[in-house]
């Protein structure tokens, strides 16, 4: 190998070693001393590649000023210097890509591998192949063979292998113009909401950056007029037209118009951001996209970016700051910027979007199989999550907003991420799984969707490209179970794989399919929206000068809850950026979500293993209040409040326990009446694991009643005579009662329950029957872990839940009651 390399023109000497940097992976390491000033590292392995099979040729090339030899003149190989393996590529571009970077990383022993990464120029060979497809196959669920990782060695490359419809796609170029431009139909969605909302400023997206250093204007408006020009989407205005809307591509604007400067200073400076950003977009007569420059001082300069989201999303920040650095960069040199031209401009995106989707009308189009898929997916969706809002919701959304900001610590990152790469899945899922844990374990249930933004860029052909692409999934989370987090990751992975591998149908098609009922004032399908982004320090590099974003808060809420989540890996760090409705929920609400949410991240970093239900959401507060709760320094018996009815009738027999009206029992009394009743109730199937439901008046028997099913060891299930009957056949049909215990005058009130056994307490039948029963006690003893009674809760959500407190709740609070009320001190 040494000699081939060596025979190149370009290499004067050359060395070729096998190194184990990483335990149990062996990989060819070349180094080169170049014959001249250059040396074309990538030219000498394809010459490499095409003398030489491919397992012999290096996996690493490392260019020296000299090889490093020993006193004795031979090579010092201990001196040969690592191969640098670090990625410094793009971030993944959605959730297939990453975990391949993963599998990749994880198989070849790295710490980190990128989306273009070369598997085999990594240290990888055929037994690492065979290992890493073996890998894939058990996290993607995809049939990859070791035949498409040689013809496809890297992660983006093996991610659209694995992505299923690539070769029923269209492709992505340029398309005729129609006279009338139709709209995207993320674009049809924005404009809708534009029209939604009265301060015109809802759907602003504001960069604001602080620039130090001597600033350009007359370049800065130069560059600012080529990229837009550049890009048609930042030129582009929607006119109304006879009930649709059209896209009309304008000419760059004017020098003079294509900045606005304002002179500030520190003490105006932040009125002047709020102003700028704030600004309300005409968008039937003026661009989507207004700079304004805002001088400080003679080299400090805030630069604001702001943007509509018609015509940008999140996505577009990076291709937006690189060409306006570059322009600026040329402009300021005296030169004009050398891009590459771009392959298509938005326009050809939408034209293409409705050749790819197809007509919604056809069975065989992707649209329809698309829209197939997520009304299978999101069958039996919960209406609407139970979510701890401090007020009612209103008919009307409102957009009045608020933020919290808070940071996950750089150990729990590490940990986040190892608990990624352990269980296959992506920073993403870790924290996607997190949020819906928290909200179960706030009571939202165990089917919780979550709406979750992906940057619609289906083709390598939109990376560069400015525009609104951006689409909206639904991430349906299965907490069913008490699972473990690791258990709970591997579903959120397979959910959402088969969600991503769906997400070319625009949300407001997807909602059309699934048609949820409607209610004015929320949001259909979720409630809660989950972003995340990886934050590459891009901002930093704003025109090549020195510069810092300053955060910047519109105040609107688009959601009841909205998670959003910035990756920096350089820092090691998660960002978190918690918007809420504040018409829904008060700060020291959403303050502590975000320390709940904190704290599961904590846990499940430390222990992935750990049962959902076993997590901790308290606050610190909460958690001082609690121990000082708790604190009672009481033992309580092991008994019953029935075994404790019993004791009062030994020891006070003839003291009066119950008074209605003229007519009182005694203890000894009411006990022997309970006997009877309890003695009744086991002979129509009360025991231990079952329910009697009681639907009696306020009366001395609805009293004995109750402590008659204690007795048997049985649960009871109040029925409140004032609740609609449909509520009551509700209740009887989710607890399946043994028996309806209740009286001539309330029966009216129950309802209709086929196959329970009606026990009408003042029949003469039932009358005749207790009284032959016997007044002894029948000596059972209730287990005080086992349901002592049900109780439903109002409803808000339409549906009533059933709430089960056990024996030794009741005889907690009995005792408590004792001492608080009877016996205060």
């Amino acid at each position: 190998i040494e000699d081939a390399i060596a025979a190149h023109e370009e290499v004067a000497q050359a060395a070729v070693v096998v190194r184990e940097d990483t335990p149990g992976v062996k990989r060819l390491a070349a180094y080169l001393v170049p014959a001249g000033t250059g040396l074309d590292v990538a030219g000498v392995r394809n010459a490499l590649a095409r003398r030489l099979p491919e397992y012999m040729v290096p996996s690493a090339f490392v260019v020296l000023d000299a090889l490093p030899l020993t006193v004795n003149g031979k090579l010092d190989r201990k001196a040969l210097p690592v191969p640098d393996t670090a990625s410094a590529g793009r971030a993944p571009r959605d959730a297939r890509e990453e975990i391949l970077c993963g599998a990749f990383a994880e198989v070849l022993g790295l710490a980190e591998v990128g989306p273009e990464d070369h598997f085999f120029d990594l240290g990888g060979h055929s037994l690492l192949a065979t290992r890493l497809v073996t890998r894939v196959r058990t996290l993607l669920g995809s049939p990859l063979t070791v035949r498409d990782l040689f013809e496809a060695p890297t992660p983006a490359g093996l991610a659209h292998r694995a992505g299923g419809d690539g070769e029923r796609r269209p492709a992505l170029g340029r398309r005729e113009r129609t006279a009338d431009l139709p709209l995207s139909h993320a674009q049809r969605r924005m404009w809708f909401l534009q029209n939604l909302d009265d301060s015109g400023a809802a759907y602003n997206v504001p960069l604001v950056v602080r620039v130090t250093g001597a600033l350009d204007v007359d370049a800065l408006r130069a560059a600012v007029r080529a990229v837009t020009g550049r890009h048609e989407s930042l030129r582009t205005v929607f006119t109304e037209r006879d009930g649709s809307v059209f896209q009309q591509v304008q000419d760059a604007p004017a020098l003079a118009d294509a900045v606005h400067v304002v002179r500030s200073g520190e003490r105006t400076l932040a009125a002047d951001v709020e102003a700028a950003v704030r600004y309300g977009f005409d968008l039937s007569a003026e661009a989507p996209l207004r700079v304004t420059l805002l001088e400080v001082g003679p080299e400090d300069h805030a630069v604001v970016l702001l943007f509509h989201h018609i015509a940008g999303d999140e996505w577009s920040m990076l291709p937006f700051i690189e060409d306006l650095t570059a322009a600026y960069t040329a402009h300021a040199a005296g030169t004009a910027p050398t891009w590459s031209p771009l392959p298509v401009q938005y326009a050809d995106y939408t034209l293409w979007q409705q050749e790819l989707l197809g007509a919604d009308d056809d069975p065989q189009s992707l649209h329809s199989r698309q829209a197939a898929y997520w009304k299978q997916a999101l069958a039996g969706l919960p209406e609407e999550l139970p979510l701890p809002t401090d007020h009612p919701r209103t008919p009307v959304a409102g957009y009045r907003g608020d933020t919290v900001y808070a940071q996950v610590p750089p150990a729990v990152y590490r940990g986040l991420r190892e608990a990624a790469r352990a269980t296959g899945t992506t920073t993403f899922m870790v924290l996607q799984a997190a949020v819906a844990t928290l909200l179960h374990r706030l009571g939202a249930g165990n089917d919780i969707p979550l709406g979750a933004p992906v940057a619609g860029r289906s083709d390598a052909g939109l990376d560069d490209l400015v525009g609104f692409f951006v689409n909206t999934l639904v991430l349906r989370n299965d907490l069913s179970g008490d699972p473990t987090f690791a258990d709970l990751l591997a579903r959120t992975r397979d959910a959402d794989l088969a969600a991503f591998a769906h997400q070319d149908l625009p949300f407001d098609r997807l909602v059309e399919a699934v048609n949820p009922p409607r209610v004015p004032g929320r949001h259909p399908l979720f409630q809660v929206m989950l972003g995340y982004q990886h934050n590459d320090g891009q901002a930093g590099r704003l025109l090549g000068l020195e510069s810092r974003i300053l955060p910047f808060e519109l105040g609107a809420a688009k959601f009841e809850l909205d998670f959003n989540f910035e990756e920096t890996s350089s820092a090691e760090e998660i960002d978190i950026a918690f918007e809420y409705a504040a018409d829904l929920y008060e700060r020291a609400t959403a303050e502590a979500l975000v320390e709940r949410l904190l704290a599961v991240l904590e846990q499940v970093a430390t222990d992935p293993g750990r049962r959902i239900g076993s997590l901790d959401v308290l606050t610190s507060g909460e958690r001082g209040l609690l121990g000082e709760w708790a604190a009672t320094g009481r033992e309580l018996p092991e008994a019953s409040v029935a075994d404790l009815l019993a004791e009062r009738a030994v020891l006070v027999p003839d003291d009066v326990a119950l008074v209605q009206g003229d007519v009182s029992w005694t203890y000894a009394e009411l006990d022997a009446r309970v006997n009877r009743l309890a003695r009744l109730f086991v002979a129509r199937g009360a025991g231990p694991e079952t329910v009697v439901a009681l639907g009696l008046p306020r009366s001395l028997d609805m009293v004995a009643s109750l402590f008659a099913v204690l007795r048997t060891g049985a649960a009871y299930l109040p029925l409140e005579l004032d609740y609609p009957v449909d509520r009551l056949a509700f209740m009887v049909e989710d607890t399946a009662p043994v028996c309806l215990v209740t009286s001539a005058t309330a029966e009216a009130r129950m309802p209709e329950a086929p196959g329970v056994a009606r026990i009408l307490l003042d029949s003469p039948e039932i009358a005749a029957e207790l009284a032959a029963l016997p007044a002894a006690s029948l000596g059972r003893t209730a287990d005080l872990d086992a349901a002592a009674y049900v109780i439903f809760t109002s409803g808000s959500t339409g549906r009533p839940k059933g709430v089960v407190t056990p024996y030794r709740g009741l005889t907690n609070m009995q005792l408590n009651h004792r001492q608080e009320i009877f016996d205060p001190v």
